[in-house]
């Protein structure tokens, strides 16, 4: 399509070009000629007329009325009059093209003698003055046509040329993204596209099918180890009920029926808590976009801090009653199970603080209890990680809370850690702060 296009775009510039040729060599031969005409006209006078001029490219001829031939130069001498009709008194200098049937063309300029001249002369009687010159070979055997044409298909190959090449290193970096894709499966989603340099559309393309690779990649490991995880945690429990349910079948005259319901319920209860929360934490990190509401994080920590009427007291201060735009819901999960987790580990108290740090909205939870060591202060937010005091203080944890507390303040562009205190644990929870509150919806906060 391509080659079809450019023969037809040069075809068109070549027909311009021979067409641009011919005119300007047509223009010097009329000037040309003018001048010989216009010369041999001015040089007659009082002492007669002079021979028509010897050059032998100029064909000159003298005619009258009657479109005879009076005299003429050498190289006309013997032939017809050079063009016809006789130039009329009212366009006493025309240019003409006259190709006879045999020959070449003549491209001459037909000048009509002063009447002063004819009346001097020829007792008034009208006579004109052909000159010619014959029209070059180049134009005559249609060199030009075919030198133009063979330029139009040389430049038509060179610019199919240049254009495959020009496509060829265009689309390699596409070949290359292509042939990648295709080895990448399900089961290695470590390899990466080729990544060519620059900021164009393939290099954009490649920069975010790397990012779509990337987070693939992490979701499927993700997914993986979170799935390993489930079936550890479930296997344990089931396990336990098959032993039960079994030692009840094959020793039913040793076994309490009931009791082994009632462990049995357990069970089940405790792989149904197990469930639920997987699904939770499930849906924060899968659930579609949503638009997000302010969220006044001082009176939220307030309505929780209130809810929690048994353990050990909860004191609120809010520095700075912060808004954020984020899902109710979600930030109040976050805030019920970082105080839940703090009542089960303090002595005394639970301290919690609301303000702010420059552009992010601050909330901190301190216990009073033994803290947690350096080293599992990220391992807490792992799913069904769960400390030996922990497992001591709430032997029923599923040990999924503070993971889906980090998926959430993930999920709001947050983050949520364990820092340093003198007493206990102290979790900071920093979600940042909208430039402007009014602007609802600027934001994409997963929705549970």
């Amino acid at each position: 399509m391509s080659a079809v296009l450019s023969l037809v775009v040069l075809t068109v510039f070549g027909f311009g070009l021979d067409i641009a040729v011919r005119n300007r060599i047509h223009s010097h031969l009329f000037m040309d000629t003018q001048r010989v005409a216009t010369d041999w006209i001015a040089s007659m006078g009082p002492n007669g007329i002079p021979q028509p001029p010897a050059a032998h490219e100029d064909l000159v001829q003298l005619v009258d009325s009657r479109n005879r031939v009076i005299t003429a130069s050498r190289a006309a001498s013997g032939r017809a009059p050079l063009t016809s009709p006789f130039p009329t008194g009212q366009d006493r200098l025309q240019y003409r093209i006259e190709c006879p049937d045999e020959g070449r063309c003549v491209v001459l300029t037909a000048v009509r003698v002063l009447p002063v001249q004819s009346r001097l002369f020829w007792d008034g009687e009208p006579h004109a003055v052909y000159a010619g010159r014959t029209e070059p070979g180049l134009l005559a055997s249609r060199r030009l046509e075919l030198f133009i044409a063979i330029g139009v298909l040389l430049m038509t190959a060179g610019w199919t040329w240049a254009s495959w090449r020009a496509a060829g290193r265009t689309l390699r970096p596409v070949r290359e993204i292509r042939e990648r894709v295709t080895e990448i499966s399900v089961r290695d989603l470590s390899l990466r596209v080729p990544q060519p340099p620059g900021r164009d559309e393939i290099a954009e393309l490649a920069r975010a099918s790397n990012g779509f690779l990337e987070r693939l990649d992490t979701s499927v490991r993700q997914q993986r180890h979170f799935a390993s995880m489930v079936s550890h945690e479930l296997r344990t429990p089931l396990a336990g009920l098959r032993t039960q349910l079994e030692e009840a079948l094959l020793y039913r005259e040793d076994t309490d029926p009931y009791e082994t319901i009632r462990t049995a319920v357990r069970t089940t209860e405790r792989c149904q808590a197990i469930i639920d929360e997987m699904l939770t934490v499930a849906r924060v990190r899968t659930a579609a976009t949503a638009e997000p509401e302010p969220v006044g994080l001082g009176t939220l920590a307030r309505e929780e801090a209130a809810a929690r009427t048994d353990g050990v007291p909860v004191h609120v201060e809010v520095e700075d009653d912060v808004t954020v735009l984020g899902n109710r819901v979600q930030l109040c999960g976050v805030l019920t199970n970082l105080l839940v987790n703090a009542q089960r580990h303090a002595y005394s108290r639970v301290d919690v603080t609301v303000g702010r740090a420059g552009d992010e909205a601050v909330v901190t939870v301190l216990d009073d209890g033994d803290g947690i060591a350096p080293e599992d202060r990220e391992r807490v937010f792992e799913p069904f990680v769960r400390l030996k005091d922990g497992r001591r203080r709430d032997p029923k944890g599923t040990g999924l809370g503070l993971a889906l507390c980090r998926v959430t303040a993930d999920a709001h562009h947050g983050t949520l850690k364990v820092e340093d205190s003198p007493r206990g644990a102290r979790f900071v929870l920093r979600l940042p702060l909208p430039a402007d509150i009014s602007l609802v919806g600027g934001g994409q906060i997963l929705s549970r």
